[in-house]
């Protein structure tokens, strides 16, 4: 990579330190650029231990960003789903990192074809604030299974997590080969400028559009997560208690603050109140009380609570009907939470029906046949995750060859994307390219095609003057 990266310092100490640690890297990929797969098995074992010895700041860390975080929440959905993804990758990189035989046409034999896996270089990380270690980790080890440099650049809406995760990867890199970057939204769009060579950004729509503005001045190519409004399907032969525990699992795990949290809910017309008891008795189960409750998420800030309320307001005005489920009765000002909050008998004029929600407001809408709830579906924009829950195969199958999603979760929700081995990315506008397993090392490797002659040639049949009796003969025979 020899593009001088742009003058984007100034005077800002942060943004010096960010374009020194990009040199730094740069240096340090040249001179290295292919780490073998004991090298690289190395580097992601050694996160392993980092995590398990820093557990608890990182909870503490992110608890305090939160001000509410259900620790275990952060134990299972972050750094367990981590732990796993470590031994899945270290297994898995000797494999994937094999050259692959292809196949050579007649007319240029005797030769070799194959395709090397190399690794791109630099790859930037752009982390959201909702899984602050997951979706920063998670990516990384795909960039490191694949053999890069990478630079980590934290939200600002996290930075105690972000400092806890500086502090633990600080002890077992240097900042040549992982570097976590915070900051500011300044430092942010610094960072989008910077001349990686590759980006992943994981957040909003909005956010992702710029991101790709930036990226596309240094042709850098992007792997965008994103959103949208994941939608659940229930089909009535499916037990009402299962269906009712298995989604509000999904909308109530960090308080809904998941990008591939259902928005909405698809339930028969004729079982809408046997639904909403049920999901009610469930949550009200679970969390008796949610104000002081450690189990209950917060919403992360003043803002986005403020924007999730904007919501049930513009609703409301409109005509929607709000229950929230509490239980206890509690009184929510200042507690920095919301409780799960159902909304029925929206419409398209509404915001929440427009926005993605990210966070614990639920729509709940009737539907009289599959193909009525298929059709909703298809003619918006393309969720992140889908859900349909249903034990018959056949249905099944059709819902997930007639709709379009980044990934489709089968009586479940949330849990697909903690499969290893499974791509993970959206569609449109919930995202563009895949990572997590063998997709993950792709997206990072650059798939180097290499055709190797030995000293037979073959092609010399085909050396001009053309029209000898050679040529006539294998034309007669190739063009067929």
């Amino acid at each position: 990579m020899v593009a001088k990266v742009a003058n984007i310092a100034d005077h800002n100490p942060q943004l010096r330190a960010m374009e020194q640690i990009f040199q730094a890297q740069k240096r340090a990929y040249a001179a290295h650029p292919m780490p073998s797969a004991d090298e690289r098995i190395s580097l992601i074992k050694r996160l392993k231990t980092a995590i398990l010895q820093h557990q608890d700041a990182l909870v503490a860390a992110v608890n305090q960003d939160f001000g509410n975080r259900c620790a275990s929440e952060t134990l299972f959905a972050e750094l367990i789903s981590l732990l796993e993804a470590i031994k899945y990758y270290n297994k898995q990189i000797p494999r994937w990192m094999k050259p692959e035989t292809r196949h050579v046409p007649f007319s240029l034999r005797p030769a070799q074809a194959k395709v090397i896996y190399q690794p791109l270089g630099l790859v930037g990380i752009i982390v959201p604030w909702n899984y602050p270690y997951y979706l920063a980790l998670g990516p990384a080890l795909a960039a490191l299974a694949a053999g890069n440099r990478v630079m980590i650049k934290m939200s600002e809406y996290t930075p105690h997590a972000a400092e806890a995760m500086k502090k633990m990867l600080a002890t077992i890199y240097n900042e040549d080969q992982v570097a976590v970057i915070c900051g500011e939204a300044d430092v942010g769009i610094a960072f989008t400028k910077l001349p990686f060579d590759h980006i992943l950004f994981t957040g909003s729509t909005s956010v992702g559009r710029h991101v790709m503005a930036a990226a596309a001045q240094n042709l850098t190519p992007v792997t965008l997560e994103l959103g949208g409004k994941s939608p659940c399907i229930v089909h009535e032969s499916f037990p009402m208690l299962e269906a009712a525990e298995r989604i509000a699992w999904g909308k109530c795990l960090n308080a809904g603050q998941t990008c591939v949290a259902p928005d909405y809910v698809f339930v028969p017309r004729h079982q809408m109140d046997e639904f909403v008891r049920t999901f009610k008795q469930v949550v009200s189960a679970w969390y008796p009380t949610l104000r002081d409750n450690p189990d209950f998420t917060s919403v992360i800030n003043a803002r986005q609570l403020k924007r999730l309320q904007s919501y049930l307001d513009d609703a409301k005005a409109k005509g929607a009907r709000i229950e929230p489920i509490n239980p206890a009765n509690e009184n929510f000002e200042g507690s920095g939470k919301l409780p799960i909050t159902l909304v029925f008998d929206t419409t398209a004029d509404m915001v929440i029906e427009q926005d993605e929600i990210f966070g614990p407001l639920f729509i709940i809408k009737p539907y009289d046949t599959l193909d009525q709830a298929l059709h909703y579906i298809n003619s918006h924009p393309r969720p992140l995750a889908l859900y349909y829950f249903d034990f018959d195969h056949g249905r099944a199958d059709y819902v997930i060859t007639h709709t379009h999603s980044g990934g489709v979760g089968l009586n479940d929700t949330v849990s697909h994307v903690v499969v290893d081995d499974m791509p993970f990315g959206g569609v449109g506008p919930s995202g563009m390219g895949h990572y997590h397993g063998k997709e993950g090392f792709l997206t990072f490797s650059k798939a180097k095609g290499t055709f190797r002659k030995g000293k037979l040639n073959g092609a010399k049949l085909l050396f001009p003057p053309w029209n000898r009796r050679i040529h006539q003969i294998l034309f007669k025979s190739l063009l067929k």
